[in-house]
């Protein structure tokens, strides 16, 4: 592999955006959790839901904060390392991450400051509306940040047209400029693979803010602490978990089958299908090694018929493999393949977990089961290698397109779908309309100057992780704000808390007992002789 400045444009892009994915999918799932547990404490005015509520509050600012700081930096990199790219998918760009911005980027940041600080400042109702809001925020950023992935990998609703300039084609070292256009906007949004592809990314951030909850809520019953909070946490996190993790196969079948439809050379490399044998129905790899310069997958322990049954619904139908596309537009094999099943394999773990624990949960023996609660602290690992590995096998299995390119066969079966048994004998030498990742990038950038750009990347973000870690590290040892049964601020440190520095409150400010505890006990004519002339 030759490290010229494509290359390491293309690993600098993957760390930045694999290192700002730890972030969004955790806001995601923390999100709608705390909608829950938000909407407990106003069902039942237990204080204790306020405390467990503000603990998980914590826990997802920081985490916001974060993801934003490291995914602004993506943006950037469009207009640096990959300017033509940029010039070719801009129109189409533009709109989904201009709607990102006014539907989600700022209705999740206009309530996070009250949902974070606004305890003691509006009524809970006030306040509730707001926990509610930064979840959609959060939902509705994915939404349209998917939407504009999903059109690299389904172009649809737009067509691609020469750039003039001064009413004349422009020609750039001898090859005319092309770029992206909208026609349709709605066609552009539900492009083939994005609902899909949508409910997925929705189910992993579901799976990962459950077992981020029930890693930190394991310790605590492990360490003897905090013992209600981590059972009321952990029974909501559990359902949702188990839930996520049991629709996560089905969603991913779902995409997979638009994967086998829209992008068959994908399809091949995820599941190391190098060869078509047009008599006979396709094997599905459990295991194997791929092989690259012999064209096989070594090692193979394989289940016959099973991929053409997955596809078409049949075990004699073949699928095509990676023999029927020209090398060029062949997909790498090794990191596809290994990451798709790492995924597959990952789920299937957590269906398990999740499983265990919700069974000796509803038993009451949770508790009791020292080698699941450990494995529950772990497992949030397991939950974000899944995760990464998921987008991984997407995003390399694309290549060697930044923008997939669309073959006639393909077009026709989006209309019939029965067009997709003729695969294992089409021609797939004839694509259109796709820009090509070796034609993506800026000409005028070196390797030189992503070397110097990708160490900086490195140790800056290497700084904000440890900044990420430390600081819910120093929430998770302090715990929730309050327990029951705990005298006033027993829970707390003499020391104001990180976001009450942040605040600019002193001790005591904004605390359960000084904002809420008082107001429960407030009696109702103290208002109104306060209201009298």
């Amino acid at each position: 592999m030759e490290l010229d400045a494509t290359m390491l444009a293309r690993i600098q892009f993957g760390f930045t955006a694999g290192f700002h994915y730890l972030f969004p999918p955790l806001t995601i799932g923390l999100g709608i959790m705390l909608v829950i547990f938000e909407f407990r404490w106003l069902r039942t005015r237990d204080v204790f839901w306020l405390s467990l509520t503000k603990f998980w509050v914590t826990m997802f600012a920081v985490t916001f904060a974060i993801g934003v700081a490291t995914g602004i930096v993506l943006e950037f990199e469009f207009g640096t390392n990959w300017s033509r790219y940029s010039r070719f998918v801009g129109d189409v760009f533009g709109s989904a991450l201009a709607a990102e911005g006014i539907f989600a980027f700022f209705l999740e940041s206009g309530f996070l400051a009250v949902m974070v600080f606004g305890w003691k400042l509006v009524s809970p109702g006030v306040h509730f509306f707001s926990t509610v809001m930064v979840s959609l925020g959060s939902i509705f950023s994915s939404v349209w940040i998917v939407i504009a992935n999903s059109w690299q990998q389904t172009p649809a609703g737009s067509h691609v047209v020469q750039v003039m300039r001064d009413g004349e084609p422009w020609i750039l070292d001898g090859e005319p400029v092309m770029r992206a256009e909208i026609v349709e906007f709605w066609a552009m949004v539900f492009n083939p693979s994005s609902m899909d592809r949508l409910v997925h990314v929705w189910i992993g951030a579901l799976i990962l803010g459950s077992f981020f909850v029930l890693s930190i809520c394991s310790w605590y019953l492990l360490r003897g602490r905090h013992q209600r909070f981590a059972r009321e946490s952990m029974k909501v996190a559990l359902i949702l978990g188990f839930v996520a993790a049991l629709a996560a196969p089905f969603s991913g079948h779902s995409s997979a089958k638009v994967v086998a439809r829209e992008q068959p050379a994908k399809l091949a490399a995820m599941e190391g299908h190098y060869t078509t044998d047009p008599d006979r129905g396709s094997p599905i790899a459990l295991f194997g090694i791929p092989n690259d310069r012999e064209q096989r997958l070594d090692y193979a322990v394989r289940i016959p018929g099973m991929l053409s049954f997955l596809v078409h619904g049949d075990t004699t139908t073949p699928v095509v493999g990676l023999d029927r596309f020209p090398e060029s537009d062949r997909p790498p094999t090794f990191l596809p393949f290994t990451m798709f099943h790492l995924m597959v394999a990952l789920g299937l773990s957590m269906i398990l977990v999740t499983g265990l624990a919700l069974f000796f949960n509803v038993r009451g023996t949770l508790h009791q089961k020292r080698w699941l609660l450990w494995l529950l602290v772990l497992s949030v690992l397991p939950a974000y290698a899944a995760n990464q590995a998921g987008w991984i096998a997407a995003e390399v299995g694309r290549q060697p397109w930044t923008v997939y390119p669309r073959h006639e066969i393909v077009m026709e079966a989006r209309q019939n779908p029965e067009v997709l048994r003729q695969y294992a004998t089409a021609d797939f030498s004839r694509p259109v309309d796709g820009l090509r990742t070796a034609d993506s990038t800026s000409p005028n950038v070196t390797a030189a100057m992503v070397w110097g750009s990708m160490i900086m990347f490195v140790l800056i973000y290497g700084l904000l992780g440890m900044v990420w870690v430390f600081v819910l590290n120093t929430k998770i040892q302090k715990g929730p704000p309050v327990e029951e049964g705990d005298s006033p601020g027993a829970a707390e440190s003499d020391e104001p808390g990180f976001f009450m520095a942040a605040g600019g409150l002193k001790r005591g400010e904004g605390s359960l007992t000084a904002a809420h505890e008082d107001e429960a006990q407030r009696d109702p004519r103290d208002d109104e002789q306060e209201a009298r002339p």
